[in-house]
Order: C-alpha cells, then sequence, then structure tokens
C-alpha cells in the first residue's frame, strides 16, 4: 500500500500548539483554568503541560463527532496503519476492545476466543451479553506461559459453533508469541465471522519489517493497538482500527460513543498524533536499533548462569508462529527464585521497573524509549542477581492452569444473586467475579465460570509471593461472591 497523505503532518498536535499560542481567557472547563487553580501541581509538571489541557472547542475538534482536525489525525493514524477508518482512544485499549466486541456481537451472540485475553474482553462479554467460546492456547510448560492458539484449534471451535458471531485474537501475546493470524483470518471470513485483534502489544509491528506482520495487514475487520505500550503516546492513548466491510464505521462510533468520555484530554490525543508521525516516519529506523538493543542484551543474558531469555528460537513450536523481539522475556528459575521475587528485587535494589513477574519469568519491555545505558543497567542488574540469589533449586512445579468451565453467561453471572463465601471454600462454586493479577490482567477466573482446586491453589501461590490480585470486591482475596442466596 503506497502512502498518499503527508506523515510528516500533526495536525491535532498543531492545532493545540495554536491556541496555546493565542492565550485565550478561558471561561470554560477544566476549573484549573490553564493551570492557575493548580499551582502547586503545576510547579512540578510544567506549567505548559497545564496549559494545553482544554476542553473540546471549534478550533480542537470533538472525539466524539470529529469533522475537523480529530478527523484529519484519525485519517493519518488509518492510512499508517493500512486501515479504512482509525479512532482515536482515550480510555486505553481497553474501551477498543470492549468496542470491537459490542460493535459485532448482540446478548446470545456467540464469539470464539482464547482464554488468556486481557479482562477488557471478559468485560466486552458482559457489556454485549455475547457467549463466550473459549479456545485453549497453547502452552509452554518449560516457561510456564500461554502461548498463542493453533489453527487447528479455531478450525474444531468453528466447526462445533458455526454460528459464531466473531473471532477475537492477541496479536502478540504478553511475552511476545504471535498466531497465524493470516490463516485464521481467511478461515474465518469462508464461514462469514469477523477477526477482532486485541494488539495491544503490537502498536509498533507496522514499521519495521523484522517484527511480526500488524494484524490489519494480514486482513483483520478491527483491531485494537496500544500507541502508549510500544509506540510512545502517553499512558491511556490508543488507536482502534477499522477495515470496514463485515463492520460498518457508523456502528463503531456509536458504540464509542456509549462509553467513551465526552472530555477526551487533548494531551493524550495529541500525543497519539505526535507518535504516529514518529513511527510513520522514523519507525524503521528507531525499531532497527531497539532490536539490536533486544539482541545483544538477550545475547549476554543467556550467558548468565541461571537465566535464559527466550526468543525466536520458540518459533514453530506450539502457539508460536512468530516472535516479537522487543519483549524480553527472562526465565529466573535457574537462580531458585519465583519470576514475582525476581520483579521485587530489581525495583527494590536495583531501582529497575520490569512489566511483569509471574511464576516462572519476569519480562522487560524494549521500546521507542530505551536506550543502550539502559538496557545494560538491566543487563548488569540480572549478573549481580545471578550471583547475590543463585539457590539449589526451583521451588515451584509448573502451575499452569486449563479453561475454566463456562457454566453461566459472563453478562449473566454479573447479574445474578450472589453470595459471599471463604475462598477456600468455593470449590465447585459457580464465580460472581473475576481474580486476576494485574499486570498482566488475565482472569484466572471469570464471571459465571466454576471454581476449581486448582484455581484456589494457584490463587494461594500468588498470594504467597504478594502478587497485586484485583478483582474481587474482597481487596486481600480471602473472601469471593459466588452465585446463589
Amino acid at each position: 500500500m503506497k502512502l498518499v497523505l503527508d506523515q510528516n503532518k500533526t495536525p491535532l498536535f498543531d492545532a493545540l500548539k495554536e491556541y496555546h499560542k493565542r492565550n485565550v481567557i478561558p471561561f470554560d472547563v477544566p476549573g484549573h483554568k490553564h493551570g492557575k487553580g493548580l499551582r502547586e501541581f503545576g510547579d512540578f509538571v510544567g506549567n505548559k503541560v497545564l496549559e494545553i489541557d482544554v476542553n473540546s472547542m471549534k478550533p480542537l475538534d470533538n472525539i466524539s463527532n470529529p469533522i475537523g482536525v480529530i478527523k484529519e489525525a484519525e485519517e493519518l493514524a488509518a492510512e499508517a496503519y493500512w486501515a479504512d477508518h482509525a479512532f482515536f482512544l482515550v480510555n486505553g485499549t481497553t474501551s477498543g476492545v470492549q468496542a470491537m466486541i459490542m460493535s459485532v456481537c448482540m446478548p446470545g451472540d456467540k464469539i470464539i476466543l482464547p482464554r488468556n485475553a486481557h479482562k477488557s474482553a471478559i468485560n466486552g462479554l458482559i457489556l454485549s451479553g455475547a457467549q463466550p467460546i473459549y479456545i485453549q492456547p497453547e502452552i509452554n510448560n518449560k516457561l510456564g506461559i500461554a502461548m498463542g492458539v493453533s489453527l487447528e484449534s479455531v478450525e474444531k471451535a468453528i466447526a462445533k459453533h458455526p454460528d459464531a458471531k466473531a473471532i477475537f485474537l492477541i496479536n502478540p501475546t504478553y511475552y511476545g508469541a504471535t498466531s497465524d493470524i493470516k490463516k485464521i483470518v481467511r478461515l474465518a471470513h469462508k464461514h462469514g465471522m469477523a477477526v477482532l485483534v486485541d494488539e495491544a502489544h503490537g502498536a509498533h509491528f507496522k514499521f519495521h519489517p523484522e517484527l511480526p506482520y500488524d494484524a490489519m495487514e494480514l486482513g483483520a475487520d478491527m483491531c485494537a493497538v496500544s500507541i502508549h505500550k510500544t509506540g510512545g503516546s502517553l499512558t491511556q492513548s490508543s488507536l482502534l482500527l477499522l477495515k470496514e466491510g463485515l463492520i460498518e464505521k457508523k456502528m463503531v462510533r456509536t458504540v464509542l460513543n456509549l462509553t467513551q468520555t465526552t472530555s477526551a484530554s487533548y494531551l493524550l490525543m495529541s500525543s497519539i498524533d505526535v507518535a504516529r508521525k514518529m513511527l510513520a516516519v522514523h519507525g524503521e529506523e528507531v525499531f532497527t536499533r531497539v532490536l539490536k538493543l533486544c539482541r545483544d542484551a538477550r545475547n549476554e543474558i543467556n550467558n548468565i548462569d541461571g537465566l535464559y531469555a527466550f526468543g525466536k528460537e520458540l518459533v514453530g513450536t506450539p502457539g508460536v508462529y512468530d516472535f516479537d523481539e522487543s519483549k524480553l522475556g527472562i526465565n529466573v528459575t535457574g537462580l531458585g527464585i519465583t519470576g514475582f521475587e525476581a520483579y521485587d528485587i530489581l525495583r527494590d535494589e536495583y531501582n529497575i521497573q520490569v512489566e511483569l513477574g509471574d511464576v516462572f519469568n519476569i519480562l522487560a519491555i524494549v521500546s521507542v524509549g530505551d536506550t543502550e545505558e539502559s538496557v545494560n543497567a538491566l543487563v548488569e542488574a540480572l549478573k549481580s542477581m545471578s550471583v547475590k540469589y543463585k539457590g539449589d533449586k526451583k521451588r515451584f512445579e509448573n502451575v499452569m492452569l486449563e479453561n475454566p468451565e463456562v457454566i453461566v453467561s459472563p453478562r449473566d453471572a454479573f447479574y445474578s444473586n450472589k453470595k459471599v463465601v471463604k475462598l477456600e471454600d468455593a470449590v465447585g462454586e459457580i464465580s460472581g467475579e473475576s481474580i486476576m493479577v494485574y499486570p498482566p490482567g488475565i482472569p484466572i477466573v471469570t464471571p459465571g465460570e466454576r471454581i476449581s482446586k486448582e484455581i484456589i491453589e494457584y490463587v494461594k501461590l500468588l498470594k504467597s509471593q504478594h502478587s497485586l490480585l484485583q478483582g474481587t470486591e474482597d481487596p486481600y482475596v480471602e473472601y469471593i461472591k459466588v452465585l446463589g442466596m
């Protein structure tokens, strides 16, 4: 596809700068009035940040019905990602995932999706009333993590549920594995099913030939992209991409306006505009550097006793059609500690914040803002840890869970009568809440699923590791709501 728009342009950002230059006297919201009413905060973050924290107006357009500079910026983003339409999101990719599901599924409609989907997909099921048809992602037992889904598992789900309205995929998983999106798209479209893709961690794919393919290029109908995660925009800013055909643009805009704020942050939206320009114009150069940083780091880490930084060698194993090398996943079991412990040690003792830890691994995301110095600091910290924390044995066996049994749809479970029980007494009950570690925000159990002994034991393990659990009304997850009176 040949780009015809000038990707050097930033129409929304330019309009915001022009507004700032005029020094308008504000009698609209927000109430801090260019920062004058929030001095302490402005003294810390800088006055200009607050001076451009403004409300929707004619010169700056409106996210609910863009006809001016936001529309122009969205058109540039759509072209950069080879989509027909792009929608700016200020409620994160969560709002995009929910909008995808709600744009396709009515109450009772079936949607095929992997069980390791983010909690936003589960919330999308509750909002839409869709019935989930879960497929089991492939499991890497050595690493203790879920990978992508196989074409065969999708084929079986379609054969069993030919009336499903859509297939929901993840590209890539949190740790960087991708499924064979192209073949799955062909299969889905053959059966008249839309393909919706959570590409929260793949915003950069489109902009370098050595990265996996992005979903829109492979024929997906809709794709939610976290520009803030790997593309450089501000936290909470994302894009929703649409290839019109099975899904109409008007329907998507209507759904977005159900849940997205009418007071969209111009800081967030203009950061999308600038990040899109950077990716479209300089993306290949930037990610050539990022990939070199990651490859060099991976080589060094794999020479550290007790550590294994996994990468492209996983391609061809179950659930790994391709792999994103900018995801620096490191298995720490050889040190005799858990990934949760390594996560805390790096933060508390070495002043390094990685993305997440699980039972076996830690994950460092390397992206547009990283430098040789920052990556070297991580490598040196890991070298130090290998000496300081090397133990004799791995403390935990594989604890990967199979898909729970779905008894009631997520929406019906959400609105059902519930009772509160102790977690250890919940075996066999139908969950009325979700439990998850955040990050990554993938539910261990969701509303409508039967709670097994294995689920409870896994939650207890996570609690023993001081993981950040959420989803239950009880902040300490000692109790859980289950269906019944």
